[in-house]
C-alpha cells in the first residue's frame, strides 16, 4: 500500500472523476482534501500511478476527533480482497463504519470481518443522486423577498440543527465542525433564526436536510438544494447525496430538482465491531 502525497492526491482526483458516479464519496473527499479542508485522513492505494484500489482511512499520526470512519473506491474485486486481508489497509481491532460502500462489496467485507472475527452490520442502504452540471436543474421559482431571507448557518445555529438531525442527540462537535468549515444554506424567519438548512457533509454529499414542521408545505427544501446546487457547481465541487432506500419522498424531490442516479448502483453503510 502507498500513502498519497499532495501531487499524487491531486491526480487520483482526476481519476476518480472518471469513475463518477461510484467513486463520487472518495473523489468528494479528495476534492476537499486537494483544496485545504480540515481532515484527520490518509489516502492509500494498492499501487501508483495505475491504482485499482484507494481507500481514505483514519490517519495514525492524528486524533480522531468523529467517528472512525473508512471510505474505499474499487474497480477489480479481487484486488480489494488482496488488499483487505494481506496488506491491512484497515484496522480491524476498533469500531469503524465502512461509508458509502458499492454494495456489490458488501459480501466480501463481511467475509473478511468474520475471518477477522469482527462483528458486521448491515446498517443503511442507499442510493446515490447527483447533478453532473447546472443546466440539469430544475430550479423552482423564487421571489425577492425570500431570497433576502437565504443565508449560510452560523456556529450559534449548532443546537438547532443537533436536536432535528436523525442522527444527532450528542453531535454538537461534528455538527460545528461542518458549519465552520463546509458550506451550508438556510432560510431565516423575520426574527433571523433558521426554520430551513441544508449542509455539506465532510466527504461532500448533500444532508441534514430539515425544515421545521410549522414551516412546512413552502418549498423551501427545493429553494435550498437549488441555491447550495448554484453554489457548488460553480466551485466545480460536487454535488450528490445519499438517499436512503426507502426516503420516497426526499428521493422524488431530488428527482424532479433534476438529479439523476444509476438505477443499478447501491451504496451501503457497514458498521465493524471487534
Amino acid at each position: 500500500m502507498k500513502v498519497l502525497n499532495r501531487e499524487e492526491l491531486r491526480v487520483a482526483e482526476g481519476v476518480l472523476l472518471q469513475h463518477l458516479p461510484k467513486s463520487y464519496r472518495v473523489y468528494a473527499i479528495l476534492y476537499g482534501i486537494n483544496r485545504n479542508k480540515p481532515t484527520t485522513l490518509e489516502v492509500v492505494v494498492d499501487s501508483w500511478p495505475d491504482f485499482k484500489v484507494i481507500i481514505c482511512r483514519p490517519d495514525p499520526k492524528l486524533a480522531v476527533e468523529f467517528m472512525k470512519t473508512v471510505t474505499c473506491f474499487s474497480t477489480d474485486e479481487q484486488t480489494l480482497r488482496k488488499v483487505l486481508t494481506e496488506e491491512n489497509a484497515i484496522d480491524w481491532s476498533t469500531y469503524l463504519v465502512i461509508g458509502g460502500l458499492d454494495n456489490s462489496h458488501t459480501p466480501l467485507f463481511k467475509e473478511v470481518s468474520s475471518d477477522r472475527e469482527v462483528n458486521s452490520r448491515h446498517d443503511t442502504l442507499v442510493r446515490v443522486l447527483y447533478l453532473p452540471e447546472v443546466s440539469c436543474l430544475q430550479s423552482p421559482a423564487t421571489d425577492s423577498e425570500l431570497e433576502s431571507r437565504i443565508s449560510s448557518l452560523k456556529p450559534s445555529h449548532v443546537s438547532l440543527v443537533n436536536q432535528t438531525w436523525k442522527f444527532g442527540g450528542n453531535q454538537q462537535g461534528y455538527i460545528r465542525h461542518l458549519i465552520s468549515n463546509f458550506p451550508s444554506c438556510c432560510i431565516m424567519d423575520e426574527h433571523g433564526q433558521p426554520v430551513s438548512w441544508i449542509l455539506v457533509y465532510d466527504y461532500g454529499a448533500l444532508g441534514m436536510l430539515y425544515t421545521l414542521p410549522e414551516h412546512r408545505g413552502k418549498g423551501y427544501a427545493k429553494v435550498l438544494i437549488s441555491t447550495m446546487a448554484k453554489k457548488l457547481l460553480a466551485e466545480s465541487h460536487p454535488v450528490y447525496c445519499f438517499i436512503e432506500e426507502d426516503n420516497s419522498l426526499s428521493y422524488k424531490l431530488f428527482k424532479n430538482l433534476g438529479f439523476i442516479e444509476d438505477p443499478s448502483y447501491r451504496a451501503v453503510w457497514l458498521e465493524l465491531n471487534f
